[in-house]
């Protein structure tokens, strides 16, 4: 039993309610297991995926309206999506890359740990509207840094929780407006499930935020101007306002980055 051989085994499970079982159940134990930061895996095609929710384009993405018990649905399961891809994104971190600290290692665990719970929530919530994961149509486009950056864990650290995830602490607060504006019970509990998910958030970005320092500081290089670089270089998604500083303050990010943010 060690720590990030159990990572990889829980990465290739298929199905979303096993693997977020398992994935919680190691980070509880985490502490009472080895890790060997220099243990190299030989890498799977990606990560273990349910035959649903079918994957298309981002913008052939049906856009339905949240005032319907379908469309709330529709947009919690959305959700759910970047959740189950978070859970994959955090174990990938934790396999993937060796030669770390023994710190990062348990970090991402603790970090799917904490997305698996984010999951199991919406997918209860998805149940008790009449509905699962895998009911509608979802995309890939969160995996497609996570393949670009699979030979630097720099650049993984640098795009991935500092800027996917951070999009996640600009767009949870907009969501939890809407859907105050709602008259059904489902939505007071959606709101309440979304105000864990940007909590622990905070703290996932933070951990990005750590470990892009301490990797910048280990190579000599700047680490704005590299993150610039590699945004450019791994495509990443542009972002745009509507920001929340005070999370992303929460989260490590600089007065200089964040007032380098595009109006």
């Amino acid at each position: 039993m060690e720590l990030r051989a159990q990572a990889l085994a829980a990465f290739t499970l298929a199905d979303p309610a096993q693997k977020a079982a398992v994935v919680r159940t190691l980070a509880a134990e985490a502490a009472s297991l080895a890790c060997n930061a220099a243990a190299a895996f030989d890498a799977p095609a990606g990560p273990g995926r349910p035959d649903r929710p079918p994957l298309i384009h981002p913008r052939a993405v049906p856009k339905r309206s949240p005032h319907t018990v379908a469309g709330h649905a529709a947009l919690m399961h959305s959700i759910a999506h970047i959740e189950f891809n978070a859970i994959n994104l955090a174990l990938d971190a934790a396999w993937r890359f060796d030669g770390l600290p023994e710190a990062y290692y348990r970090d991402w665990i603790e970090v799917a740990g904490e997305e698996a719970l984010h999951f199991s929530l919406l997918q209860a919530h998805l149940q008790g509207l009449g509905f699962a994961y895998g009911d509608f149509d979802a995309h890939d486009g969160l995996w497609t840094i996570c393949v670009s950056t699979e030979g630097d864990v720099l650049a993984r650290m640098a795009l991935v929780p500092r800027t996917l995830e951070a999009r996640g602490l600009d767009a949870t607060p907009l969501i939890q407006a809407k859907l105050r504006n709602l008259p059904y019970v489902h939505a007071r509990e959606a709101v309440l499930i979304l105000d864990r998910i940007l909590a622990d958030e905070v703290g996932h970005v933070a951990i990005g935020n750590h470990w892009f320092h301490y990797l910048c500081d280990e190579r000599g290089v700047e680490a704005e101007a590299y993150y610039r670089e590699a945004a450019r270089l791994h495509k990443a998604p542009t972002l745009k306002p509507p920001f929340n500083l005070a999370a992303r303050r929460a989260a490590g990010f600089s007065e200089a980055e964040l007032a380098a943010l595009p109006l």
